[in-house]
């Protein structure tokens, strides 16, 4: 038996099936839900939605989304400016901000380097990372232990190292609380390596 939907409910389906790690049962159910909100509700939804597309733009420096010319990390004058740390995109950012402990600033590629889906050096925002090093003395490859966050990362660090700048990458281990036997190989490898005296 055929499933009943009216085009617009396949429509609005559609849509939220194009968002990252969303699978087209979940899509149906937001489409659903937002059909069931009131007008007014759905309105405020879409307006606040377009208006974050149309205000929001990239850092001049970081590269970082902010709706301001430079972002409120880059315009802190109490962050470390001899120190950046590079990730994949501002999601990233907001995780490490989130976790405290990092005073430097940010620069975000928007990307990793990944010939099979045709993503190449030139697609990332390198050329302003390598413009923004004359005073830094050390920068922090934080992008994710992928096959292209290692390989951007290596790319990368062979650009910065002529320059006479540090690179170091993040330690990669064992989560705090987790059991060694549910740790993959690679994480398991990562620890072994990064391991610290104590």
């Amino acid at each position: 038996m055929a499933e009943y939907s009216s085009l617009p409910m396949a429509l609005a389906t559609e849509q939220f099936a194009k968002l990252p790690g969303i699978g087209i049962k979940t899509a149906q159910r937001l489409a659903y839900f937002i059909l069931n909100l009131p007008q007014e509700e759905v309105e405020s939804f879409a307006k606040n939605i377009v208006s974050a597309r149309r205000s929001v733009r990239l850092c001049k420096c970081c590269q970082n989304f902010t709706e301001r010319e430079i972002c409120s990390v880059c315009s802190d004058e109490k962050r470390d400016r001899s120190v950046i740390c590079v990730v994949e995109s501002p999601k990233d950012v907001s995780a490490i901000e989130r976790a405290g402990g990092y005073d430097g600033l940010y620069h975000v590629l928007h990307g990793l380097i990944s010939p099979m889906d045709g993503v190449t050096a030139e697609d990332l925002k390198l050329k302003e990372l390598l413009a923004r090093l004359s005073d830094v003395k050390e920068v922090i490859m934080a992008t994710n232990p992928t096959v292209e966050g290692e390989a951007t990362a290596r790319y990368a660090s062979a650009l910065i190292k002529p320059l006479g700048v540090k690179v170091t990458r993040l330690a990669y281990g064992l989560p705090a609380g987790s059991a060694l036997e549910f740790a993959d190989d690679v994480t398991l490898t990562r620890a072994l390596e990064n391991r610290s005296e104590i």
